[in-house]
């Protein structure tokens, strides 16, 4: 391989040069940086679907990224493997004098983490980690007593008041983006070019679904509070992927959103929160957060979630949800906690086989958020709704898609012989729950 000295800037969810905080610190400490990007094998043999659009998005970010290193003199290194054999081949075949990366706090990606700072440690090459995917990790919004926040609201408060103890003008230091474009001197120059790697090597072939633009409407987050709750209107954002992945920086989407939306500026705090939560309280990958919930007997007909599924249920509002999620891997914020809530309260079936469900179909699948989001319809999450607390589908229809644009587009059959029955009729399901729950409870 290369007889040069350099380091490495390895790509993880950061798939973009502009304001990235590992990347900056990198170039501004060192010379000769060489960015990577592994495909990790253990991730991918996961996902069950071939033409998983998350795969082909990351696939077509990194081309585009290659090109924006390319026209800066250097150039991207792809490869596909298991991460610790990667970068150990990379580091024992080349001078390499130390690995930058940002971040990540889901288990799997700690665990990938620890075993490649241990790699470094015994090859003795300096590895740095850097804050980019949030914006207060895990121990930067605490009670004062030095204990996590378990409740939204005074996390939030917590949160907001820290954000202005650092500020210049109206931008915060923790918003301040990271101005990467000054050091790309630092690349290092483009050698030999690593071999292509492409999607079929992965296993994957290419998605045809649509993923949402970078640009989001100032007026789409200046009416968020307004237009948010109502599934027929193109009212969110839609970023999450690009959250997810990192190809737009939550810094500069969160100063935006503190200039028009308040609304829209706490839906990015749940980031934050969910991500804490995870991070102080890990079993909740898996487990409630509230350990007497798991002694909830769930009823887990596989009908009635194979109906739930494939949007089925006789209740226009979880169908057209599921089926919007099925064909788009998008749902509406608002559809997402009637289908949730009507799996786990009108179905009784466990939380746990939705969250897959959702982890498998989602383009902005993010595990802390997602995690979060389930055990809070399931009533059994830090902050949760609680279990009697039942959405009902038909009001919920009623108020908020009172025209039935939404329905009539993902429930075109609605209203004729050939759509199904409701598979349980709301009252005895509301009632079952309830008795179900409390005596789980007791």
């Amino acid at each position: 391989m290369s007889s040069d000295t350099f380091s490495i800037f390895w790509h993880r969810r950061d798939l973009r040069i502009e304001d990235n905080s590992g990347l900056y610190h990198a170039l501004k400490k060192g010379t000769q940086i060489q960015p990577i990007f592994i495909f990790d094998k253990n991730i991918l043999a996961k996902l069950e679907e071939k033409d998983d659009a998350r795969v082909s998005f990351i696939y077509n970010q990194l081309t585009a990224l290659r090109l924006q290193y390319q026209a800066h003199g250097s150039d991207l290194w792809v490869f596909y493997g298991d991460p610790h054999k990667v970068i150990k081949k990379l580091i024992t075949t080349n001078k390499v004098t130390a690995l930058y990366t940002n971040r990540d706090y889901e288990p799997y990606a700690k665990h990938r983490d620890a075993s490649i700072s241990d790699l470094c440690t015994k090859e003795n090459i300096a590895l740095h980690t850097y804050k980019d995917h949030v914006i207060f990790e895990k121990d930067e919004v605490l009670k004062k007593d030095g204990l996590p926040y378990l409740v939204f609201t005074p996390y939030k408060r917590k949160w907001l008041e820290k954000l202005t103890t650092r500020s210049k003008g109206k931008t915060s230091y923790f918003l301040s983006p990271y101005p990467t474009l000054k050091y790309v001197k630092s690349l290092r120059k483009k050698t030999l070019s690593t071999p292509e790697v492409s999607l079929r090597q992965l296993g994957f072939k290419l998605s045809n679904q649509e993923i949402p633009p970078t640009k989001v409407k100032r007026s789409t987050i200046k009416n968020y509070s307004k237009n948010r709750d109502y599934p027929s209107i193109d009212g969110t954002s839609r970023l999450g992927i690009h959250f997810r992945f990192g190809t737009i920086s939550i810094r500069e989407k969160a100063k935006s959103a503190r200039s028009l939306s308040d609304v829209y500026l706490s839906e990015l705090i749940w980031r934050d929160f969910y991500s804490q939560i995870m991070a102080h309280f890990p079993h909740v990958i898996g487990e409630p957060f509230k350990e007497k919930y798991a002694k909830i007997p769930w009823r887990n007909n596989m009908e009635e979630y194979a109906a739930w599924c494939k949007g089925l249920t006789g209740y226009p509002i979880v169908d057209a949800g599921m089926r919007e999620l099925n064909a788009t891997g998008h749902m509406h914020n608002r559809v997402r906690m009637v289908t949730a809530s009507f799996l786990t309260k009108h179905l009784l079936i466990d939380w746990r086989l939705g969250e897959a469900y959702f982890a498998r179909k989602l383009l902005d699948f993010d595990l802390a958020s997602n995690n979060g989001g389930w055990q809070w319809a399931a009533g059994c999450g830090t902050d949760a709704a609680p279990y009697f607390r039942i959405f009902n589908p038909t009001s919920q229809m009623e108020k908020f898609d009172k025209e039935k644009k939404y329905i009539k587009k993902w429930v075109p059959e609605w209203g004729s012989p050939s759509y199904p029955a409701p598979i349980v009729e709301h009252k005895l399901a509301r009632e079952r729950c309830l008795a179900t729950y409390k005596k789980a409870l007791q």
